[in-house]
């Protein structure tokens, strides 16, 4: 981590996006700006809250141990997004970690000042509270998924997702570099399976690969992929 020159403009991410224009001098007052280099720890499970990060730039993983030696990745963050807000509670300390994928420029407020501008800005308030609703209604879907659907289907449910997330570079490859490891981690299954399915879906040309890079070449059939594996869950718990 490096603290560097504020670069950011006030206006791209969560929080400035949704307070008052009148507090804006207050957020410019009381923001840090810091670099991450990719591979490196944000924050880490377990640790104290001392505060609240917005990404200005650069792509995060958020994930959470699971098990003694993996990892369950729970979502991604890019430009505009907020990090550390499961840490808000009565329990203050971060339930999860973040990890920077590629250099990352954040901006980090912290906690006093953040639930001051809780106490001002009702508009604000009330986007996180839908944004907290959002994440909650996600997790459980993938709670769901990673107990009933099948694997193949979640590998497909998470290139799914990473495409909608990031969108598409000039070339039609989703835009961010994942590991297979990492996409792994995101699917809720092992590195070999991710291997075996991701070649498995190159043959059969749903999707084009290059390094780590990722095209979707049939997107709608791996959407029914998605569809068919909740049908067989589904069977399968009624059964």
């Amino acid at each position: 981590m490096k603290k560097i020159n504020h670069t950011c403009d006030l206006k791209s991410c969560f929080l400035c996006k949704r307070c008052l224009p009148e507090w804006l001098p207050a957020v410019d007052a009381n923001r840090k700006t810091f670099h991450y280099k990719k591979g490196e720890l944000i924050f880490e499970e377990g640790e104290a809250v001392k505060g609240i990060y917005f990404v200005y730039s650069g792509k995060v993983k958020v994930h959470k141990k699971w098990g003694e030696e993996k990892e369950l990745i729970i979502r991604f963050a890019q430009k505009g997004d907020i990090l550390g807000h499961r840490g808000l509670g009565h329990n203050v300390y971060y339930p999860i970690s973040a990890t920077a994928i590629e250099p990352v420029q954040v901006c980090y407020i912290d906690l006093n000042f953040f639930q001051s501008a809780l106490k001002v800005n009702y508009e604000f308030i009330y986007q996180l509270l839908l944004f907290f609703a959002d994440e909650l209604q996600e997790s459980e879907r993938k709670m769901r998924n990673l107990a009933h659907m099948q694997v193949k289907g979640r590998i497909a449910q998470a290139l799914l997702a990473l495409q909608d997330k990031f969108g598409v570079t000039a070339n039609g490859f989703i835009d961010v570099s994942l590991s297979r490891q990492d996409l792994a981690s995101f699917a809720g299954t092992t590195y070999e399976t991710v291997f075996r399915i991701i070649n498995e879906f190159t043959e059969e040309q749903l999707i084009r690969t290059e390094g780590k890079s990722i095209a979707l070449m049939d997107a709608h059939k791996l959407k029914e992929l998605t569809r068919e594996s909740e049908g067989q869950s589904q069977k399968s718990i009624t059964d």
